[in-house]
């Protein structure tokens, strides 16, 4: 086998949807770092169905570098499934995923490198704060501390989709054949070691953001029961909205209790409310695993490829 012939030593997989504005000046940092610390890499973009430039550009980019490669989608699926079936694609004795952002910044990846080599297999990059508002941090939190309570695995707190894993890890993970694959928690499933990399996560360097509040409420629930946004999830979102009913009826009943108000009557909506709202997250659950099931039986690819570009014909991987 000749040197051009032989995997690459890393791979980076970087997923993109309408991102004209940082694929071509995130493709040249991640270049430079790599270049610095392997002796051969790749990088693949995986596009979920653009509607700007970004594919225009991309078609550039691998025109002018073999290194380059990119996987367009038919359509948009999710921010799940379309990086996961790039992080298979890859080819690499090493993979790093990463957002097209620099939200994971780049000069991280001689770090990750660095672990690898030592002999960690799971490397995964772990914010040191969230830059969200008061509502959405003690929301997040409280997450957090659920699962930890209920997860069949350990939860790590800010571990984000940043990071590297080792040949071995991608090999195993894409014999699960797994639907709707929460990746940084499959990472963890599989009981290898893992090094953690903390650090400050920057704002983007340009563009909007695609993870909306409503997005990162679906990505949360489709970590948690391992679903997509389907009606049989209908249940859990209607838990969430009742769940903040009785929020506002327990405030109520505190104020009511100040002002000489109906507080029990009002404390008593509550618990009837938060009783109805663990009722419904149970049925939602109860659902989507059943819905789980049936696409694994299914054995629906994770997303369909439209073109793919600079890619060899021997690594035509599902």
């Amino acid at each position: 086998m000749t040197a051009a012939e032989r995997p690459p030593e890393l791979s980076i997989v970087i997923p993109c949807f309408n991102e004209e504005e940082n694929v071509r000046a995130i493709c040249a940092a991640v270049t430079a770092e790599a270049e610095r610390h392997v002796a051969s890499h790749e990088i693949i973009f995986i596009d979920n169905r653009s509607t700007d430039a970004t594919r225009d550009i991309l078609r550039e980019m691998c025109a002018e570098d073999g290194r380059v490669r990119a996987i367009f989608n038919t359509r948009n699926y999710g921010q799940m499934r379309s990086p996961t079936h790039g992080i298979y694609q890859a080819t690499g004795e090493a993979v790093i995923g990463m957002c097209a952002d620099f939200q994971d910044p780049p000069a991280l990846i001689g770090e990750l490198v660095r672990l690898w080599r030592g002999g960690a297999k799971i490397v995964l990059g772990q914010r040191r704060s969230e830059q969200t508002g008061p509502l959405l941090g003690l929301i997040r939190k409280t997450g957090y501390t659920m699962l930890a309570q209920v997860a069949d695995y350990p939860i790590i707190p800010n571990a984000t989709g940043f990071g590297l894993f080792d040949r071995v890890v991608v090999d195993e993970l894409a014999r699960w054949h797994e639907p709707e694959p929460f990746f940084r928690g499959m990472v963890v499933e599989t009981g290898y070691p893992i090094a953690l990399v903390p650090f400050d996560r920057p704002p983007r360097a340009a563009g909007e953001t695609k993870n909306g509040p409503a997005a990162l409420l679906a990505f949360a629930l489709s970590g948690l029961a391992g679903s997509a946004k389907t009606l049989l999830r209908a249940p859990m979102l209607l838990a969430v909205a009742i769940a903040v009913l009785a929020v506002i009826a327990f405030a109520a009943a505190l104020v009511a209790i100040l002002l000489g108000g109906p507080a029990l009557v009002l404390a008593a909506l509550g618990l009837a409310l938060a009783m109805f709202a663990v009722l419904l997250l149970f049925l939602g659950l109860i659902g989507d695993q059943v819905r789980l099931i049936a696409e694994r039986s299914r054995g629906a690819p994770l997303v369909i490829e439209e073109a793919r570009l600079n890619f060899p014909p021997r690594e035509e991987r599902v």
